[in-house]
């Protein structure tokens, strides 16, 4: 067990960030997800000891975050939302403040701190002051910090923000790579993101956790289930699709594939079936529909 997040709330004022929110985390890449203000970072913030919760608790690996948070700082690498670097450093006069703060000394620091330039793309960047970086470069830097001690957890804000499209593949790759061997959390607002690198999604809304499953469950859960996509070999008319017994709705989608929508919460493929072979209609291709994650995330949100 990596993070075990057990009834956390957080309020600031009159506001409750967290409500209640309950979490267990191991091995692998799970995404955080939420609207701006639904309380990921604060989340985040508590996790990695930055911030108290108003209630709950935390540990990391068995490390409580309120009682025991240099244990918990030694084990969890952290890049936040709004990357705070030292501008007027070097890449690599940085990176070997950030191994000096952990205790790497010697040829162990010069060698991570290599590695961690390789891994993360700054090569032909790593002799330039980091205000000189753009912002995608900005990133990989705090990328590298926030593994240099090699943590066994890695809590990543927007870790892709300001990325190219190759850079985005490079970090991609990386990440997925580290969620071997390792359990990241990571908080972004790109869906494609979500579904190319995460095995596991925690949705938040208004500081509770909506949904908590896996990425492919969530789509499935959220979809309208006996939604029906077909495609016939040849034209056929609305108005016959209409006939269908219990079909509500059509909608043509291109050429010959349509969407069937029931009347309620039934299956609707076998009347589809014997209605075919009485039309004498044949069916190339059946589905039922399936949502992407970004339309699953905006049913459980809105």
């Amino acid at each position: 067990m990596s993070i075990l997040i057990d009834h956390i709330s957080k309020r600031y004022g009159d506001q409750l960030a967290l409500n209640d929110v309950n979490l267990t985390l191991d091995k692998g890449i799970t995404a955080l997800l939420g609207p701006n203000g639904a309380g990921k970072s604060t989340l985040m913030k508590i996790i990695t000891c930055f911030i108290p919760p108003t209630s709950g608790t935390v540990s990391v690996n068995g490390f409580d975050v309120m009682d025991q948070p240099m244990d918990v700082k030694k084990i969890v690498g952290y890049l936040p939302e709004h990357n705070p670097l030292y501008l007027d450093m070097y890449v690599r006069e940085y990176l070997q403040f950030v191994a000096g703060v952990h205790h790497l000394k010697g040829q162990a620091a010069t060698k991570r701190i290599e590695e961690m330039i390789e891994v993360t793309g700054l090569g032909i960047e790593a002799h330039k002051r980091i205000g000189a970086l753009s912002k995608g470069y900005r990133q990989r830097v705090g990328l590298a910090q926030a593994m240099m001690h090699d943590p066994q957890v890695l809590i990543l804000d927007e870790p892709t923000s300001g990325l190219d499209p190759n850079q985005l593949a490079e970090i991609r790759g990386l990440i997925t790579h580290l969620g071997n061997e390792k359990t990241v959390l990571l908080s972004t607002h790109i869906m494609q993101e979500v579904e190319a690198i995460c095995s596991r999604a925690v949705i938040i809304n208004k500081g509770v956790v909506v949904a908590d499953d896996k990425i492919e469950n969530l789509k499935q859960t959220e979809a309208s289930q006996n939604v029906i996509i077909v495609e016939f070999e040849s034209e056929v008319d609305e108005t016959l699709l209409c006939s269908i017994p219990q079909v509500s709705n059509v909608k043509r989608v291109k050429n010959n594939h349509w969407i069937l929508e029931p009347q309620g919460d039934i299956d609707i493929r076998a009347n589809l079936m014997k209605w075919s072979v009485e039309k004498g209609l044949i069916i190339k291709t059946l589905q039922k529909e399936d949502l992407s994650i970004e339309e699953a995330f905006q049913k459980l949100t809105k």
